[in-house]
């Protein structure tokens, strides 16, 4: 048991996002919205991007935004109210280059991470930020391996990742591509002294490797750009959610549960303060024992504002959480590991819905997969902190009956822990 603190992260922890294009070629299937708010299964395609880079461990970003940008700005305001962000508007399309020059003005960090709004490449950040600091680097590309394809020019590196040539857009058999992901050194970029207005692709990369220290990063992930019709298309198979099949859940699969109001009752407006407060909700117990015969791993992730408002002690919390841990195992269940945040700042990474706990979790588990993973919560920000994990969620109406259902961040709901673990019995 033991307080998050997302401290050991990866050292590239801020991304600028470039989502000011116009979207030409996507006219014809999304004709009035910026390209990374095209509705994707359900979702603006900059949804997937903006999850992604937090499991990476990302934690601030710069969007970089252009036409229509009031949708985008409405959009974050919406969904992402505890997302740590600022924007920068193009006031006249100042192509890639000007709009990363831009977006660096408002980075204080050394190294940034530099993506598109409407391609997702699930980089290993870690992995290119790896080369990124062995190699020194001014810049370093993510290059995705492709076959039989004429949409992309071609990178070539040499045994120390240094990039030794571009070349121009036609048919391969094969080759690696520039992904339009880049680690970028922001001093060493801006010491160019670069117009306000100029390509990334053309006038900084494709000119300056020969004699900078550019490099690049072969990386295997998934990859979409869906700037064209048939890649739009394609993405709406690819990110479809699946179903939550009761009977695949083994011995692999992971519980993540909230605490208050999924476990305990929760007292309205307060706080649980020591354990003569806690009582377990109806059936738990139970629930316990059955949920523990069926997945591997039982997590709980909690907020604790109480102990950031001084209100009670972390040994407070200790004394609370062996008592729980005993009833349960006294019961026949199992509780794993228990995160707790008891941060005041909703925009701290640790912080449901923010998805800090879930990164402690993997590396505290590496082989656990969050996509055989169940979060069950009682409140929106417990859903949207397993759906941005790429968790399966799971919404008990124990303290918010009201919450609409269906949602896109629900898959299944229930009115008490008990029922959902009677349902996989079946």
């Amino acid at each position: 048991m033991k307080s998050m603190d997302i401290n050991d992260r990866v050292e590239i922890d801020t991304a600028i996002v470039l989502a000011g294009g116009f979207g030409t070629r996507l006219r014809s299937a999304v004709p009035d919205l910026p390209k990374c708010m095209a509705p994707v299964a359900g979702r603006p395609f900059i949804t997937y991007v903006i999850d992604y880079l937090r499991m990476q461990g990302i934690q601030k970003f710069i969007f970089s935004l252009g036409y229509k940008h009031e949708v985008i700005e409405a959009f974050l305001t919406d969904q992402y109210p505890t997302l740590a962000y600022q924007s920068v508007i193009e006031e006249e399309p100042l192509g890639t280059g000007g709009a990363i020059k831009l977006a660096c003005s408002k980075c204080p960090d050394e190294n940034v991470l530099i993506v598109n709004g409407d391609t997702l490449f699930k980089i290993q950040l870690k992995e290119l930020a790896a080369i990124h600091i062995k190699r020194k680097a001014e810049c370093t590309l993510a290059l995705k391996p492709l076959n039989n394809f004429d949409r992309y020019g071609v990178v070539s590196i040499d045994e120390n990742n240094k990039i030794t040539s571009f070349h121009e857009k036609k048919f391969y058999t094969s080759g690696l591509i520039n992904g339009g992901v880049y680690i970028l050194n922001k001093e060493a970029f801006l010491k160019h002294g670069l117009a306000d207005k100029f390509s990334f692709e053309k006038e900084y990369l494709e000119t300056y490797y020969p004699s900078g220290s550019i490099y690049g990063g072969v990386q295997e992930g998934y990859f979409i750009d869906i700037g064209i019709p048939q890649d739009f298309e394609q993405a709406q198979a690819d990110f479809a959610r699946s179903i939550l099949d009761y009977r695949h859940i083994d011995k692999s699969w992971t519980l993540f549960l909230d605490r208050d109001g999924v476990v305990n009752e929760e007292k309205a407006e307060n706080y649980i303060l020591n354990w003569t407060e806690f009582i377990f909700n109806k059936g738990v117990l139970n629930a316990f024992k059955i949920l523990s015969n069926t997945f591997g791993r039982i997590v709980l992730v909690s907020n604790q504002r109480g102990i950031g408002k001084g209100l009670m002690t972390e040994n407070d919390l200790h004394d609370i959480h062996k008592e729980m841990v005993k009833e349960v195992h006294a019961a026949g269940g199992h509780i794993d590991k228990i995160y707790y945040s008891t941060h005041m700042d909703n925009k701290h990474g640790s912080r449901k819905p923010n998805p800090g706990m879930a990164l402690q979790a993997l590396k505290d588990f590496p082989d656990m997969d969050l996509s055989k993973a169940v979060m069950v919560g009682n409140k929106p920000s417990d859903m949207r902190f397993g759906r941005s994990a790429g968790m399966f969620t799971v919404f008990l109406t124990t303290t918010n009956p009201e919450q609409p259902f269906p949602h896109p961040d629900i898959d299944l709901r229930f009115s008490s822990l008990l029922q959902f673990a009677e349902v996989l019995q079946h």
